[in-house]
């Protein structure tokens, strides 16, 4: 695999972008968590995503220069309707708020609807970092997803994230989804040629299967667990919570009703909602107790997991995050490793957009 700088990488998507009618702020922000996505390593929701955005706006799936706006509200709460724009550039607006009111109120919770995909949950998670507040982001998603004993996609991948800060340590960010792997995975393996590991998917019979292209052969996703003897009911649990507290409490689509991503699928014909939904929060650490303190107290457990006796000497324990924050620093120095399918996808789609991809 080549790799692409991030600058080159990000310069691409934000030009993209501005092409669909997206302001200039409108586009540095969707490109800026594309390129977070592809630098952290979640490769799945990064710039391998562009065209899919770019599907559903040509479709009028999809608004690029959206306004959001608040519809409903409390001191502590709101819902945002995204006014059909990507997630990418709806969520950030809606930790905004969430911050503002956790400034007054000590916690503040933005229920979205009307949105569309909006990349990796830790970024908008990580927005409150700065503000001495704990972040929590999380979001629905096509169903493509099995509940515990079933064989019918009811739900999504249904991230969760959430950012919280330390003192000289580096912050803890905890960004999964609620299943084995996102959905990207089964692609990227599909675009790699390889089998997925038995324990992600399923047949349309519900058989266990290897087959990446299970979900283009009618099967589904498992929730996080696999199956019911490792704890897959508490994938489904975890991943119900998401479509509740991002749809069903904000006016969103929720289960089989969440619109697909993929522009060739149509929306299931009778809606339950609008688009699809975010649920957004900021916490105040010091309506709990001294920030510093709080943080002080962080580095010390952060300290504590990391220097905890490994059961292979090589392999040592990693705090949430460790991971992308290594990787990030490698792919900054280095590149972003782009797949020779992502490569020519990319390439398509600078011709037809009249933006020239190459690598700076």
């Amino acid at each position: 695999m080549k790799q692409y700088s991030a600058t080159s990488l990000k310069s691409f998507t934000k030009q993209i972008f501005q092409k669909m009618g997206a302001t200039t702020a409108q586009s540095q922000l969707a490109a800026e968590v594309l390129n977070l996505a592809d630098l952290r390593g979640v490769d799945s929701h990064g710039v391998a995503r562009l065209s899919g955005y770019v599907r559903l706006w040509e479709k009028k799936r999809l608004n690029a220069c959206p306004e959001p706006s608040i519809v409903h509200e409390t001191p502590s709460t709101a819902v945002m309707d995204g006014d059909q724009g990507p997630g990418l550039m709806v969520a950030p607006e809606a930790m905004k708020t969430a911050i503002e009111k956790a400034k007054i109120a000590g916690t503040g919770w933005v229920a979205i609807r009307n949105s569309n995909h909006y990349g990796i949950a830790g970024y908008h998670a990580m927005m409150a970092l700065d503000h001495d507040m704990i972040g929590i982001s999380m979001t629905n998603a096509s169903p493509l997803v099995s509940p515990t004993f079933s064989k019918s996609r009811l739900l999504g991948t249904n991230p969760i994230a959430v950012a919280i800060p330390a003192l000289t340590e580096p912050p803890v960010v905890i960004d999964m989804a609620t299943t084995p792997v996102a959905n990207g995975k089964l692609e990227v393996q599909h675009r790699k040629g390889e089998d997925i590991p038995e324990g992600w998917a399923q047949t349309r019979e519900g058989s266990p299967t290897t087959d990446a292209e299970a979900l283009k052969k009618g099967g589904a996703m498992l929730p996080l667990g696999s199956d019911r003897t490792h704890g897959s009911h508490k994938g489904y649990c975890l991943g119900g919570m998401v479509d509740i507290f991002s749809a069903v409490l904000s006016g969103a689509n929720y289960g089989p009703w969440v619109p697909p991503f993929v522009a060739f699928l149509e929306p299931p014909a009778h809606q339950v909602g609008e688009g699809i939904g975010h649920f957004i929060g900021a916490m105040r650490i010091d309506a709990f107790r001294p920030a510093q303190e709080f943080k002080e107290h962080m580095d010390n457990w952060i300290k504590a997991f990391r220097s905890a006796e490994p059961i292979e000497p090589d392999q040592k324990v990693l705090v949430p995050g460790d991971p992308e924050r290594a990787l990030t620093h490698e792919r900054l120095k280095n590149g972003i490793p782009l797949l020779e399918p992502v490569v020519e996808d990319l390439r398509n789609l600078g011709e037809q957009m009249g933006v020239p991809f190459h690598n700076a």
